[in-house]
């Protein structure tokens, strides 16, 4: 009975652990990832203010752009051109909406990016904000929500599990046979099934990745599924020599999974070359990746 019980306790710690590290990577890409918006902060008229700008946009709708108001008469002007081109900047006065100075960039299409940077007028002088470094946004098709949350959802809890299965190898040796199936059957359907969906839907194509092109998101989760299906192999194979080594095939599947999620989310992605447009290509067919 205390045996039972102390094996319970044990899986449960290992489950809260697995949780743990899943919810340390989901904030990891959330801080990291060239997509999510960027915060900062910024002095205007003596006064310091908190910014957050996006990152990424759909392109059916113009991107907002928005920064506090912080006194009477403040103005601003936001500067953008299409990343990756000589354009000059175009410049774009912001105008008041409620507590908030607003502006907005022009939709692109799939995979286009837009840089920009701001310059606020205020009591002692022109204060920029971003202009050394530039924010650069990325515009994308819709994605359904239902098909986003499923891919979100299979990814992160494959990777839950994965781990689970890591740590049940280390303390059991002949354990985490069904934990790893499990891990791999969710990474299937979450990043070879619903990932390519997803893609399709935001830059018109379902993979860009090894042997086609050099998308890094979809090459990382290629090499994290080729990791995780040698790992399950090893569980179910006759070979005696693979068998005795399983246990660290399933730690080291372990560590490339966490290498991966450790590379932010849509870094080498796709990226609209506008040189082709510029040239006559229809957008569709002018995306490549890019940084």
């Amino acid at each position: 009975m205390a045996s039972v019980s102390g094996s319970r306790i044990r899986a449960i710690f290992l489950w809260i652990a697995a949780f743990l590290v899943m919810v340390a990577a989901g904030r990891y890409q959330r801080l990291t990832g060239p997509t999510y918006p960027l915060g900062g902060s910024a002095t205007i008229g003596g006064v310091e203010i908190q910014y957050e700008f996006l990152r990424s946009e759909t392109t059916d709708r113009d991107a907002r752009v928005a920064l506090p108001i912080v006194f009477d008469g403040q103005g601003g002007v936001l500067h953008w051109k299409r990343y990756g081109t000589d354009d000059a900047w175009t410049a774009v006065p912001m105008t008041p909406r409620g507590d908030s100075l607003v502006a907005f960039l022009p939709k692109q299409p799939a995979a286009g990016k837009l840089a920009y940077f701001l310059d606020v007028s205020a009591p002692d002088g022109t204060v920029p904000i971003a202009a050394d470094d530039p924010v650069i946004i990325r515009f994308k098709g819709p994605v359904p929500l239902p098909v986003l949350l499923a891919h979100v959802l299979a990814m992160f809890i494959a990777m839950m599990i994965a781990v689970r299965a890591a740590f049940e190898v280390i303390v059991n040796r002949e354990g985490g046979r069904r934990l790893a199936l499990v891990a791999l059957v969710l990474m299937t359907i979450g990043g070879l099934v619903l990932g390519p969906i997803v893609q399709k839907y935001a830059f018109g194509a379902y993979w860009t990745g090894f042997p086609w092109g050099y998308d890094l998101t979809d090459n990382k989760t290629l090499l994290m599924w080729i990791a995780w299906a040698l790992a399950t192999g090893a569980y179910y194979t006759a070979n005696a020599s693979v068998r005795r080594i399983r246990r660290a095939i399933v730690i080291v599947a372990a560590m490339v999974m966490l290498g991966v999620y450790l590379i932010p989310h849509s870094m080498g992605g796709s990226q609209l070359d506008y040189s082709k447009v510029d040239e006559g290509v229809h957008p569709a067919d002018a995306i490549g990746t890019g940084d």
